[in-house]
């Protein structure tokens, strides 16, 4: 110890040595306090904040032991950490380097399980309103589950009983451990693209959580909550209670409910089919003695076939005489206005009005001769006037040479 404080150290140095120091003091540590600053980079590790009412603690859990916690880890949850104690040399931090967290108070599993079903429902993949009803008689049904269980069996022998007409197709899968979980996912899928499927049991028989832990991961349940078909649970006992049976349309406590819920007894509904027939009997029976009824009284209301040919006989005769009148009628009104047309057009007849206007024009042919001779006899009596007016004009007389001048006589030069 005497060499470190006779020494001149730089920044880094030190900060190796607190490290080497915290390492060598501190090997591996239990701690416990609430978590919080949670921060998920892209790189997978977890970084947070460890603390108490007095003190807190940078925490890391690199990305190889945060694969392994089932739970999430999140702002105010109280833990259970175990790790060791080293220093981030470029900000001179110390740090826990994490390699368990457990949560406390709860196992790590319930933790888990509470957890999924709080993103389950916020999601709302257990809303009832996505639920798909079961088919009442189906024809073709899937069952997903082992083989060698006992569940398999009850299934089988309850489907047989109360519904031998079903097709059955069993995908046979394991129900716990780490290859149950893509064998689950698969077979759903399977049978979802299979077509013909009408409903799917997926279940085991009973087990401790560990056993019916493959029910509640993720890919499991969601593969349940999407597929097209109607999904019948039937995990455990019927205390269990799995995500499964909160994703299915339907949850049966047992493998044996389930095969009850799936499919109808077929001797009930053979009785019912009885009922029905007897009772459409019935309703035919009095249907067909209605309408006997209702056919009898119109017949009844219908008159004789000859008494009516009678009536409508004479009837036929009695609208051909008034159809003769008639015409008789409409025959010597159309004579006379022919008769009257006749006497119109001789009034009117236009040879006689030619004949008038042929007088006329030949009276107006003698007036215009007159008229013509008159014109003759004036113009040449206008002519002989106009011969004296010329032998009488100042003119002529001053044509011959001399001029009249104050009553004296001028020789014309």
């Amino acid at each position: 110890m005497s060499d470190l404080f006779s020494r001149l150290f730089t920044v880094s140095e030190l900060t190796s040595q607190i490290r080497l120091q915290l390492e060598a003091g501190f090997p591996l540590v239990w701690v416990s306090g609430e978590i919080s600053n949670v921060r998920c980079p892209s790189s997978g590790h977890r970084y947070f904040t460890l603390k108490d009412e007095e003190s807190q603690i940078r925490a890391v859990m690199f990305r190889s032991q945060a694969d392994r916690v089932n739970f999430t880890l999140e702002d105010g949850l109280e833990i259970i950490a175990c790790g060791r104690l080293s220093v981030y040399a470029p900000r001179g931090d110390y740090q826990l380097l994490l390699d368990i967290v457990e949560p406390k108070g709860l196992g790590e599993r319930h933790l888990a399980f509470l957890q999924l079903k709080a993103k389950f429902e916020e999601e709302g993949l257990f809303d009832p309103r996505r639920k798909k009803l079961l088919p009442p008689y189906p024809q073709k049904i899937g069952i997903v589950t082992s083989v060698s269980g006992a569940a398999i069996h009850d299934l089988l022998t309850i489907l047989q009983r109360r519904w031998p007409f079903a097709h059955l197709v069993i995908l046979p899968v394991a129900v716990q451990g780490p290859e149950a979980i893509p064998q689950l996912t698969d077979s759903i899928r399977v049978l979802n693209s299979m077509g013909g499927v009408e409903i799917i049991i997926v279940g085991r028989g009973g087990g401790s959580i560990e056993d019916l832990w493959a029910f509640n991961e993720e890919p499991v349940v969601r593969a349940i909550a999407d597929s097209q078909i109607p999904v019948v649970s039937a995990v455990g006992h019927e205390t269990d209670i799995t995500l499964s049976d909160w994703a299915a349309d339907c949850r049966a406590p047992t493998p044996s409910a389930a095969a009850e819920l799936a499919v109808p007894d077929w001797k009930l509904v053979s009785q019912r089919v009885r009922q029905y027939q007897n009772q459409l009997a019935r309703v035919m029976g009095a249907t067909v003695t209605q309408h006997q009824l209702r056919l009898h009284r119109l017949e009844q209301r219908i008159p004789e076939i000859r008494l009516v040919i009678r009536r409508h006989s004479q009837r036929v005769d009695d609208l051909e005489g008034q159809l003769l009148d008639d015409f008789m009628q409409w025959h010597r009104n159309i004579q006379w206005k022919v008769l009257d047309w006749q006497g119109v057009i001789r009034e009117h007849n236009p040879g006689a009005v030619i004949i008038r206007w042929k007088d006329r024009l030949e009276g107006n042919c003698t007036i215009q001769n007159a008229i013509w001779q008159y014109f003759k006899e004036r113009r040449n009596h206008v002519q002989a006037l106009g011969l004296q007016l010329h032998q009488l004009s100042p003119l002529k007389v001053l044509g011959r040479g001399t001029v009249l001048f104050n009553g004296a006589m001028i020789k014309k030069f």
